[in-house]
């Protein structure tokens, strides 16, 4: 499966013979790279503009926006919306989580969670093998949170999203602050990550990519 970065929580992911998966598509007004993407589905975790501008992928025969579990394209999807009750109506949105199995290999995109979910929510994923994790704030998942949630659920590839790249778009955190909280130096971005279910490690490894929009 080959997994590709646009910016914000937007990746497309890709298997040959399997249905093309892109997620989280971003509106270019808030400051960064239009999109011009191809797949045959579109994922959504919530209704704002970094996240459900689906009209940037063409060729989508499906969209999911919620929760629930598919099977299109060869590849199973569960949603699974996790709201956390503060009574703060910024705090009360939802969020859907989603679990993509690639025959086998599973992918795990937080959106904008926003908390430490228990470990009974974590459980409800599912063994995880990649998780695309966001890390700059900005109402998801700050450097610290997203290293708990990442120390919970396990996985053994990490790719942080929802950060600040350059001086373009939402005022998030850059993604040094989340290196430094696991405990990394400098990473060399790669421009797309390769992997393979019998390719994975069991010690978690972070890998960066590069935006490719």
């Amino acid at each position: 499966m080959e997994l590709t970065w646009y910016g914000l929580s937007c990746f497309r992911l890709a298997e040959r013979g399997l249905a093309t998966i892109v997620t989280d598509p971003y509106d270019p007004t808030l400051g960064l790279g239009a999109l011009k993407l191809k797949a045959d589905i579109v994922t959504v975790s919530h209704d704002a503009p970094g996240h459900n501008f689906v009209k940037a992928v063409k060729g989508a025969r499906r969209v999911i926006d919620g929760p629930g579990e598919f099977e299109l394209g060869g590849v199973f999807i569960t949603g699974i919306q996790m709201v956390r009750k503060t009574g703060s109506k910024n705090d009360d949105r939802p969020n859907t989580l989603y679990v993509f199995d690639f025959e086998g290999l599973a992918i795990a995109h937080l959106g904008d969670l926003a908390y430490v979910p228990s470990q009974a929510q974590i459980e409800n994923l599912g063994p995880v093998d990649l998780a695309l994790v966001p890390v700059g704030g900005g109402g998801a998942l700050g450097p610290s949170q997203a290293a708990e949630v990442i120390s919970l659920i396990e996985p053994s590839v990490v790719v942080p999203m929802h950060y600040r790249i350059g001086k373009q778009g939402p005022k998030l955190d850059t993604v040094s602050r989340f290196l430094s909280e696991m405990g990394i130096g400098n990473l060399q971005p790669l421009p797309s990550l390769k992997v393979a279910k019998s390719s994975l490690s069991d010690d978690t490894q972070v890998v960066l990519l590069s935006s490719a929009a």
